[in-house]
């Protein structure tokens, strides 16, 4: 999976995701055996980040310059 993903459905977390935004996601190998991502989310108290299902997001590739800069900020 992607270093970055964006929100494609937030129906059921309206208040954790925004539809359309880019997130950073974190490397969890068992949590994709099962179709979930650990993102970071809105919250970002949480610094291992929050499991959510796969079907939420869509993978996205960015330019180095725009993964540093996300990185930079928490997202």
């Amino acid at each position: 999976m992607s270093d970055f993903v964006i929100c494609i459905n937030n129906a059921s977390n309206p208040a954790s995701l925004v539809l359309g935004k880019v997130y950073r996601t974190l490397p969890d190998a068992e949590a994709e055996a099962h179709s979930m991502l650990r993102v970071i989310d809105e919250d970002k108290s949480e610094p291992d980040g929050y499991l959510y299902p796969s079907s939420m997001f869509a993978p996205i590739e960015l330019p180095d310059v725009a993964k540093r800069a996300l990185t930079a900020a928490g997202a």
